[in-house]
């Protein structure tokens, strides 16, 4: 059930950005959280229909299984398309550079962050960020093999490589997305 968890815990962002907005007692801060919200729901629909793409090709909601899944081909290869259109939600997800519309900067209103500065805004850019690594390792886990990696190394290593291998694999999406 890993990865209904994560995708539940992940459209939890939703409800921060809208009480934001609300506990700003700006209007203008209530519009731009209504809008930043509505467009997140609408890029969660995208991605959790690239995520059932790959939950039905393996058959099984765990992490493991599905790496386990991939040790022949990596699914980035079979499913391009749907990794594609999965790469474009979490961009807008995240609210990255093409998808950055929530922050309204022509407008004078910075959407629902209007009204907060120091330790709240802080706290939203951390926000931002931990999405960002977090999705960069379910990208890895679900299109890239996830610790998988084709048979080149040995396995009798002092340290555990399957980590690493994961690390270096989340750090490329990070490097994408940043």
């Amino acid at each position: 059930m890993g990865i209904l968890y994560t995708v539940a815990l992940s459209s939890l962002g939703v409800y921060g950005i809208l009480f934001s907005g609300w506990s700003s007692n700006s209007k203008y801060s209530l519009l731009g959280s209504l809008r930043s919200s509505a467009a997140m729901i609408s890029y969660e629909l995208i991605l959790s229909a690239s995520i059932l793409i790959v939950i039905l090709l393996t058959g099984t909601l765990n992490f493991t299984m599905i790496i386990e899944s991939q040790q022949s081909i990596w699914f980035i290869i079979p499913l391009l398309p749907v990794f594609i259109f999965y790469f474009i939600s979490v961009l807008a997800e995240t609210s990255r550079t093409p998808f950055d519309l929530q922050e309204a900067e022509s407008e004078l209103v910075s959407g629902f962050m209007t009204e907060h500065s120091a330790v709240p805004f802080v706290f939203f850019f951390l926000g931002e960020y931990s999405s960002i690594v977090l999705f960069s390792c379910i990208s890895a886990i679900l299109f890239l093999g996830g610790y998988n990696m084709p048979e080149l190394f040995i396995n009798d290593t002092i340290f555990n490589i399957q980590s690493i291998i994961l690390g270096l694999k989340t750090c490329i999406f990070c490097f994408l997305f940043v």
